[in-house]
């Protein structure tokens, strides 16, 4: 069987913009680029100011610069087109005595220099595609140092806002994910954690800062960090919420912001838990089968009055065995299908209860599997959710003093 032959693929369309002041030498450059195989557009402008209005309205591929211009003189007219479009590539026209221009010129960021009256046609289409070659590699490195400093920028908030839990229990496991609303971004502001202090309680948070974007990330981490301090120093209910909100108001970039928060601590030695609620949503109770809302009475969210200190407590049974999720507001606030309903946590209770129980992770990964599929991927608030499993029916609850290791923490976020 013969192969065809491979078919070369197109050449590049080029745009090159043009900036020179002398009639002459622009009528030379076009004959020169006329002489070339270059597929090119050539747009000519007198004067900096002109070039630089047109490339904010319209990108080229190259300028060819002269450095005399009547509102220009020197290489500082290449950052005035850098600023202009940072995608263009430059060439710099130099006169026959300017050797030392042109290499300064290079120094501030053009890709070339071409001396006018030395420019044959094969040498200026040369110079063309390597300086627009050169400018995609430049491109192409920024945008790859931008990710590496992106992906350490979110790795240390990932260890702000997403710890390992601590726990000391085996009859215990916490399982998150998380999953910002801002596009390319990793974290957003919502936050979690949960630990277990000395006398057996374990105690877990889920919060979400008001906002999107790094100022809500670091927000969050302060208060996520300032929450697990005062958990093991002894702190709990209204006062620690009192200290959050403190720390909130000290730490906010902007008066506005506020931060809606769950504080649980389960005692199991009791077979009860207690739920502080400040303006956010009820978590839900998984046992024998079936999934529901905590009744839970509900507080205020902290920054938005600050000093009113209404952070009621409720007092649940637990059963031997069985689930807490709390979870935040991107879990329901996204549409249910098409059309404009949303979710809500209604709607998110029927998905629960259709979605099978083949483990915590699983479990997880298909609850926001479907909702992000009833959302047809339009997705633009941060979601968080922690799912508390325990079993105290096998002796191994987490009672007070117990110093067993080996806790499961499942799944972190996302």
């Amino acid at each position: 069987m013969t192969t065809p032959p491979a078919v070369p693929a197109p050449a590049a369309h080029h745009r090159i913009l043009l900036v020179e002041d002398d009639a002459g030498d622009a009528l030379l450059v076009t004959e020169l680029l006329a002489d070339t195989s270059l597929d090119c557009t050539l747009v000519w402008h007198k004067t900096l100011a002109d070039a630089c209005f047109e490339l904010s309205t319209r990108s080229a591929d190259c300028v060819l610069l002269d450095l005399h211009l009547p509102d220009a003189a020197g290489p500082a007219a290449v950052g005035e087109i850098q600023r202009a479009d940072p995608n263009t590539a430059v060439i710099v026209l130099t006169g026959l005595a300017e050797g030392q221009a042109g290499a300064e010129a290079l120094a501030t960021g053009a890709q070339d220099y071409l001396v006018k009256g030395k420019v044959e046609p094969e040498l200026l289409q040369r110079a063309v595609r390597y300086a627009v070659q050169r400018k995609q590699a430049e491109r192409a490195g920024a945008d790859l140092q931008a990710g590496r400093l992106r992906a350490q920028e979110n790795a240390r908030l990932e260890r702000g806002l997403l710890p390992r839990p601590l726990l000391t229990t085996a009859a215990v496991t916490a399982t998150s994910r998380y999953l910002p609303g801002r596009e390319s971004a990793l974290l957003g502001g919502d936050f979690l954690d949960v630990v277990q202090t000395d006398d057996g309680r374990v105690h877990a948070v889920i919060g979400d800062v008001s906002g999107h974007g790094p100022d809500a990330a670091a927000l969050g981490v302060c208060l996520r960090i300032a929450w697990r301090a005062l958990t093991l120093g002894g702190h709990r209910g209204p006062e620690l919420l009192r200290l959050l909100e403190r720390m909130l108001v000290a730490e906010r970039s902007h008066p506005d912001l506020f931060t809606t928060c769950t504080l649980l601590t389960l005692d199991f030695a009791a077979s009860r838990a207690t739920v502080h609620l400040a303006g956010h949503h009820e978590p839900l109770l998984t046992a024998g089968g079936a999934t529901r809302p905590v009744e839970a009475r509900h507080g205020v969210a902290l920054g938005i009055a600050p000093g009113l200190d209404h952070w009621p407590a409720t007092i649940l049974d637990l059963p031997e065995r069985g689930t807490l999720t709390l979870y935040t507001d991107g879990l329901i606030e996204g549409h249910a299908g098409p059309g404009g309903r949303r979710l809500g946590p209604e709607g998110l209770l029927g998905l629960l209860a259709r979605t099978p129980s083949s483990g915590p992770d699983a479990h997880l990964d298909a609850l926001i599997g479907q909702v992000r599929d009833l959302n047809d991927e339009r997705h633009t608030d941060d979601l968080a959710v922690l799912r508390l499993d325990w079993d105290t029916g096998a002796g191994g609850g987490a009672v007070p003093g117990d110093g067993s290791a080996g806790a499961a923490a499942g799944g972190g976020g996302r």
